[in-house]
């Protein structure tokens, strides 16, 4: 993916593999609920889904998805295991310790799996973040250039005067 659709997912449109932008519309809570249970959205959000799994944050948004998941079970645990509340709220920590685990080893495999039923070929959320760090790390030497050279420039004038 190129620098310029990249920078259209991170601006809110993204790049069908045509090259089209595609815009991003959020999907409401009941669709995202939905969608954070690993459902498929409508056509419309594939742009979103994209932009939700190769946005800076996307480790944050997995990991939300994750704890979502994992509320059913937590709550059904707290409510329903006929055992003390410390034994209770122990097999649920446990469970959302173990479940967290997993959820972070596997992050990369399962946003590339949202992606890829999103409609966009395998590897493209991959492609699209690694891109976006390389751009964000040329920005960041760039700035550090600048900051070296002024400082040089500000040395140079101290020495002469």
């Amino acid at each position: 993916m190129s620098s310029v659709e990249q920078e259209k997912v991170m601006t809110g449109t993204a790049a069908e593999p045509d090259g089209a932008p595609e815009p991003v519309v959020r999907p409401a809570p009941h669709r995202w609920l939905w969608y954070a249970f690993g459902g498929r959205l409508p056509a419309r959000h594939r742009g979103w889904v994209l932009y939700d799994t190769t946005t800076r944050t996307w480790g944050l948004r997995h990991v939300a998805r994750s704890l979502v998941q994992m509320s059913v079970p937590i709550i059904l645990i707290m409510t329903l295991l006929p055992a003390d509340l410390e034994l209770r709220a122990a097999a649920a920590g446990g469970g959302l310790f173990l479940g967290l685990l997993y959820s972070l080893a596997y992050m990369p495999e399962t946003t590339e799996h949202r992606v890829v039923k999103a409609g966009y070929p395998a590897g493209l959320a991959t492609a699209v973040r690694d891109r976006a760090g390389t751009d964000r790390q040329d920005r960041e030497s760039e700035r550090k250039r600048a900051a070296a050279a002024k400082r040089a420039a500000r040395y140079q004038r101290r020495m002469q005067g």
